[in-house]
């Protein structure tokens, strides 16, 4: 907290209008004692430096109010419970509280420090899975995207999002979604819209040898997709989320397609269809960007209901669940736990999607494997290495961007996966059978939640290689 230019002084008199809070530079949560007493009433809770943030938006996330009595032995963990859901809102570089004695009642003052909310941010991606899919294209330098993505968090001060995209290039996407996470005095229903519009000038129409095989076409595109979407969120806390969603989708693929693989959209060339998805997300992780500490649990059923009347109609369950823990000595450990099954008469091609695309065992990255339902199990060991105090831009005036966090973790990890396909291609080899990984890795968080990993690993098939993503793996 060195540097963040704050102090949370003891109230012993409350200024009005409150003076600026400044966050201690020795704990992120600091409790002055009352004497004499265990319990004490809340008199005031106060916010400092949210100059963008409504109030009532950070109000909502805490689980104590004005007039509750709260347990003295107990205050300081119930302060940093509620500092981390506020911090986990993922609107503020640093969040702090200090609870002080008033009158014999609880003064309690939260201190943010906000985050810069709009990203122009260029595209210039690769039009493929990942950084060795790329690499094994011939027209990798044409397999190139470009564009702007733009993104308003915490637009109105209301923790609401929209996002735009204009993407050009090998692949066309033309983006508008907008998110209101809660609504109302206590923020707990909220809902979404987004429509998308997507070309591609190639496609990937049949695996081989656990390989996609692309057909680009001349003068056209061999694929376009289009959406629109609408839903409910119901929002306990920013740790407990469910949404549901109803969306149309029209897809479209060309002649060609068609002809060389014609179980891709199971004999037809356009396919409408209805998605129903339910989604239930419990996120009990110290931080939202590399967890280290608590659990992280996700359930989201899909059932698509096809409109040509003849197409059988597919529901998907997926599972996910980790665990984070901390060994002690700047050990920490995770495992997590990812599952998909699918229910169908048949499927077309463009459905049996499993590891290789979602989810993933880490050194299969230029493999796909497709089939019906998966499991995969990914644990990784990590100590850190490098935690030094943020660094400071002192060219750059903006408190929200001119300061830089850091941190490095060395990773030793595992991965097991098992995809159930009962079609299997005999030229496919992956489908049914038991896939392992084992490796080293390099993890780097800093700005804005980014995380960049470098990673060698050994696969079960004896293929080692170096591998870079930008996310955390688990």
């Amino acid at each position: 907290m060195a540097g963040l230019g704050l102090s949370l002084t003891p109230a012993d008199t409350l200024p009005r209008p409150l003076r600026p809070v400044v966050v201690p530079t020795d704990t992120l949560v600091r409790v002055v004692p009352c004497p004499g007493v265990t319990r004490a009433a809340v008199g005031a809770i106060l916010f400092a430096g949210n100059a963008v943030t409504r109030e009532r938006i950070l109000r909502a996330e805490l689980d104590f109010h004005e007039g509750d009595t709260l347990v003295l032995a107990d205050l300081l963990a119930r302060l940093e419970a509620n500092r981390r859901r506020m911090f986990n809102l993922q609107l503020f570089h640093a969040v702090v509280v200090q609870s002080n004695c008033a009158s014999g009642k609880l003064l309690v003052i939260f201190g943010v420090q906000e985050r810069l909310y709009t990203f122009p941010v260029p595209i210039l991606s690769l039009a493929d899975r990942n950084l060795r899919s790329w690499l094994d294209r011939s027209d990798r330098w044409r397999r190139l995207d470009y564009g702007v993505h733009i993104i308003r968090s915490n637009f109105r001060g209301r923790n609401e999002q929209v996002a735009a995209n204009l993407q050009l290039g090998f692949n066309r996407k033309y983006e508008l979604f907008y998110e209101a996470p809660g609504l109302g005095h206590y923020r707990r229903i909220g809902f979404g819209v987004g429509t998308s519009f997507y070309q591609s000038r190639t496609l990937d129409y049949i695996t081989q040898a656990d390989r996609l095989i692309p057909l680009k076409t001349e003068g056209n595109f061999p694929i376009q997709r289009f959406y629109v979407t609408a839903g409910l969120r119901f929002r306990h806390t920013v740790q407990f989320l469910t949404a549901f969603d109803a969306s149309y989708h029209r897809e479209q693929i060309s002649d060609s397609v068609n002809y060389y693989n014609p179980k891709y959209y199971q004999g037809r060339t356009q396919r409408e269809y209805l998605a129903l998805t339910l989604t239930s997300t419990r996120n009990q992780r110290n931080t939202f960007a590399y967890p280290l500490t608590g659990q992280y649990t996700q359930v989201r059923l899909t059932h698509r209901l096809f409109l040509d009347g003849a197409t059988p109609n597919l529901t998907t369950l997926h599972f996910r669940y980790a665990r984070y823990l901390a060994l002690g000595h700047n050990f920490y450990y995770s495992i997590g736990f990812s599952a998909q099954a699918r229910l169908a008469r048949r499927l077309g091609y463009a459905d049996v999607q499993a590891l290789g695309y979602e989810d993933l065992v880490r050194g299969y990255d230029e493999y796909v494997i497709d089939g019906r339902h998966y499991g995969l199990i990914q644990q990784g060991l990590s100590y850190r290495l490098l935690h030094p105090a943020p660094i400071r831009l002192p060219s750059i005036g903006n408190p929200k961007i001119n300061t830089i966090p850091l941190a490095l973790y060395l990773n030793i990890f595992t991965d097991v996966g098992y995809v159930v396909a009962p079609n299997a291609s005999p030229q496919n080899r992956l489908p049914n059978h038991l896939l392992s990984a084992i490796g080293l890795g390099l993890h780097l968080v800093t700005y804005y939640d980014r995380v960049f990993t470098a990673e060698y690993t050994l696969n079960g098939l004896g293929q080692t290689g170096y591998f870079f993503r930008a996310e955390f793996p688990i």
